[in-house]
């Protein structure tokens, strides 16, 4: 019983989270028009830097905050990254300007958001052999809120565009109050261990979380995936703008599809997956469906062949719950905190690079003075995806079935 309350908890509370940073991306181009951020590729490049700024604090901060939960539980944390994230939303609402925006979504990575912390909870109360499928649960409430978000974005954009960001905060703050009341601590005193000052290092965190038997090359694996994926957050918007010039309720409903698909793969097909190929070819799976939905993205132009894409998108999505889940299995009880901080921060630093480096070639691609060819950006992660491959081959020891 107070397994699955925990879990059906902590799933709608990345429901909510998603719902809150998905309704941020179909705006995100008129968001920068707001700031005086230029045009599409200057706005893009912007955009960039907003993200990039949101994933350094959270990669300083996410090992410390993976750490603190290690020491006092997981419960307070959780709470407190929601109201850190319903202030964030509220100063993004209220931003006139870009460094106000930047501002906020400093505070939100501060805070580590929800991820770092849910994660090490339901690692807290999974066995080995469910921890993929819990962790793909994960990612299918993603997927919902991802479906809400969105679209909501969308049309309450074309009320106010500030109007998405007050509906964000307040589904953060509700949350927070939900979880108050609600939401049981899932380690025990028994599991928890010292926080020092060690732990206010995030670079020693991250080294001694490589330096654990096991652990360097699920870790490695994570970070160049989360680097080529984050192509389709950063330029989704921008892309489909250029490419198809979509309003931004067509951008919106076409990220609430893949959500619904996420949601499709992650909550139902992928515990199936598990069942019938086991850990390791479901990863294979995932990565064979990043590599031709990226280069299929890179050389798109139309409606048909853009679905067929966004299919392959969601199934590349399976890949970063196993990957996580390979890495919690090589980890000691008390010490899942720490390792999904540091996960946390791994993805952060691809989130600081990639969005400079994706939306750097994206500009450069739309520039009217080079060779036009906005699908670059795609072709350069899947790159990264068929280099990662070898690494990738050395996971299957690492699989629980």
């Amino acid at each position: 019983m107070f397994k699955n309350r925990a879990i059906l908890f902590i799933l709608i509370t990345l429901m909510i989270d998603a719902i809150g940073i998905g309704i941020v991306f179909p705006i995100m181009p008129d968001l920068m028009d707001r700031v005086g951020a230029g045009d599409t590729g200057q706005g893009a490049f912007w955009g960039g830097l907003l993200m990039a700024a949101y994933a350094g604090a959270l990669f300083l901060c996410g090992p410390i905050v993976g750490s603190i939960s290690d020491a006092v539980g997981r419960r307070p944390i959780l709470i407190a990254a929601l109201v850190m994230l319903a202030l964030d939303y509220v100063i993004m609402a209220l931003a006139d300007s870009f460094w106000l925006l930047l501002l906020g979504r400093t505070l939100a990575g501060l805070a580590g958001a929800t991820y770092i912390t849910a994660t090490a909870y339901i690692a807290d109360i999974s066995p080995p052999k469910e921890k993929a499928a819990n962790f793909g649960l994960i990612g299918a409430a993603f997927g919902i809120g991802f479906v809400l978000g969105p679209a909501l974005g969308g049309i309450a954009a074309e009320i106010n565009i500030a109007a998405p960001f007050w509906i964000a905060a307040a589904l953060s703050a509700g949350n927070a109050l939900f979880g108050y009341f609600v939401l049981p601590e899932s380690l025990t005193p028994d599991k928890r261990r010292p926080f020092g000052k060690r732990d206010l290092n995030p670079f020693k965190s991250i080294f001694d979380a490589f330096r654990l038997p096991g652990l360097a090359v699920p870790l490695l694996c994570i970070f160049i995936f989360e680097f080529a994926n984050m192509v389709y957050p950063t330029l989704w918007a921008f892309w489909t703008r250029e490419v198809f010039d979509w309003p931004t309720l067509y951008i919106g409903l076409s990220l609430a599809a893949y959500g619904v698909l996420l949601a499709l793969v992650q909550g139902g097909l992928m515990p199936i997956f598990i069942r019938w190929m086991g850990d390791f070819r479901t990863l294979m799976l995932g990565m064979i469906s990043a590599l031709i939905g990226m280069v299929g993205f890179g050389f798109t132009g139309s409606l048909v062949p853009l679905v067929i894409f966004l299919i392959l998108a969601a199934l590349s999505d399976l890949v970063p719950a196993l990957m996580t889940a390979m890495a919690s299995n090589q980890a000691d009880d008390d010490r899942q905190g720490v390792v999904q901080g540091v996960i946390a921060s791994l993805s952060s630093v691809a989130a600081i690079l990639s969005p400079l480096v994706m939306t750097g070639l994206f500009q450069a691609s739309v520039d009217e003075e080079g060779l036009y060819f906005p699908g670059a950006p795609f072709l350069f992660a899947a790159v990264l995806v068929i280099a990662m491959m070898p690494l990738v081959i050395r996971l299957r020891g690492h699989a629980s079935v």
